[in-house]
């Protein structure tokens, strides 16, 4: 039914239920693909590290403004005024004016003292502190992996699934970006979920390094000033879109659909801003997951993105912030496409490729026409759907120009993109089969005739 609603992709929260419960959710998944007609990619979202208070005497501390109390490295409370924190790691960074927020940010201490395992710090934002909330430290990079060890035994389990992407939580540097893709060793793409500042700072080559970018907007809300996400945000699509590499704008999209059967208007113009940037993909999580409503709301974020898509200004705009074409075949070849079908009104764009490069080149470009990839690869057809306006074709192996053009015009038909008399565009690498060798462009039209293809 989400499918049908609208819906191209899915996650599965590894934070919540046990390997019997997701593999239940990805045979589901697999099955759906076929009545859907696409390839569906499953995002498997890894927990990362979570950094909690410990046990307290029964089970709640009131904390009121102004008040000072002790902090120490304990899973449970030695005394009623003092707050457990079962993470050494975390005393071995924290100085005196560090600021922590607790259980989402809605509390907030500020450390006066540090001592070998405890820290007496105030309160400035004041309530009730129940046992196991969420600490964060915001500006400090915390000597910790990203990869815990419940996050190692998911891997291993997501990979042997046949998840096509692993989404890593915690990233803090490109070394842990490093980390995960060697463990991923090339078995599914690699997504990095945008939590720390510090990762912000490392925006560039954490891009480079990766395969796919999640602005988690949730958990840099927790840490950063409210108005300062909405700038990281436009930066980091547009970062990735000059890298050509999808992203995913996440976190509170229709919140208010969790129990509505409509999102307010606030809401919806969030959707749409971050398809005007020019996001891949717009990412539900509660609202769908656990909401009253999720069919209609993946039906409402559907009709939200194609009500921008039908506005002329938007497509004004991507092509003003375009990129440019790098100093590559590849790259020339798509940028051109790109320019070729807008000029000629083309119908679409189809992409033959074997890794998906291609296909994410175009994307990466947002040409006003469809983008079909035609790859025999299973896996990278599911990969590419998450990309901009792209819709994968799972085809046989091309061994010839001729087979090619005319495979090209049958998908083109079947996939009713295109009827006799319209032109498209044909992007491929010859020889065929090689990995990196986008270098061909064809204009062809439907029903020419193979003999006028010359």
């Amino acid at each position: 039914m989400l499918c049908e609603a609208g819906a191209d992709a899915f996650r599965i929260n590894f934070s919540h239920g046990e390997a019997e419960q997701h593999q239940r959710r990805i045979d589901s998944i697999r099955q759906a693909e076929a009545p859907a007609g696409r390839p569906i990619p499953i995002i498997a979202d890894l927990q990362g590290p979570k950094i909690r208070v410990g046990t307290l005497p029964g089970g709640a501390l009131s904390l009121r403004y102004g008040q000072t109390l002790d902090m120490e490295a304990a899973v449970q409370a030695s005394s009623p005024d003092v707050i457990p924190l079962p993470h050494q790691e975390l005393f071995d960074v924290l100085v005196p004016g560090d600021v922590l927020k607790l259980d989402d940010g809605r509390l907030q201490l500020t450390v006066v003292e540090v001592g070998k395992g405890r820290a007496k710090v105030t309160v400035d934002v004041g309530g009730k502190l129940t046992d196991h909330k969420g600490v964060n430290l915001p500006g400090r990079t915390l000597p910790i992996s990203a990869l815990t060890q419940k996050d190692r035994v998911d891997l291993d389990f997501a990979l042997n699934a046949g998840v096509d992407f692993i989404a890593l939580s915690f990233v803090q540097t490109p070394e842990d970006v490093e980390e995960a893709s060697a463990l991923i060793g090339g078995r599914a793409k690699l997504i990095v979920k945008l939590e720390k500042p510090s990762a912000i700072e490392s925006l560039e080559k954490i891009v480079a390094l990766s395969d796919a970018l999640m602005i988690a907007r949730g958990d840099l809300g927790v840490e950063l000033p409210p108005e300062r996400v909405p700038v990281i945000q436009r930066r980091v699509v547009s970062a990735c879109r000059q890298a050509g590499k999808p992203v995913i704008v996440a976190t509170h999209m229709l919140e208010s659909m969790i129990e509505a059967p409509t999102p307010t208007r606030a809401e919806a113009s969030d959707v749409a801003t971050a398809v005007y940037q020019g996001a891949d993909a717009v990412m539900l999580s509660a609202e769908s997951a656990v909401g009253r409503h999720p069919q209609t709301a993946v039906a409402i974020m559907d009709r939200i993105i194609k009500a921008v898509e039908a506005d002329p200004d938007h497509w004004t705009q991507l092509l003003s912030t375009a990129s440019q074409p790098r100093p590559t075949a590849a790259d020339a070849i798509s940028f051109s496409a790109r320019n070729i079908a807008q000029l000629l009104s083309c119908k679409a764009i189809l992409a033959f490729t074997n890794t998906g490069s291609t296909a994410l080149r175009i994307s990466r470009e947002r040409p006003h026409c469809r983008v079909l990839s035609l790859t025999a690869h299973e896996k990278v057809a599911r990969q590419l759907s998450l990309a901009w306006g792209v819709h994968s074709v799972i085809t046989q192996d091309i061994s010839s120009f001729s087979d090619m053009i005319e495979h090209a015009e049958e998908v083109a038909v079947h996939e009713q993109i295109a009827v006799k008399g319209d032109t498209v565009v044909v992007t491929a690498g010859l020889p065929f089969g090689r990995p990196g060798t986008t270098n061909m462009l064809k204009i062809i039209h439907i029903g020419d005739g193979f003999t006028d293809r010359h």
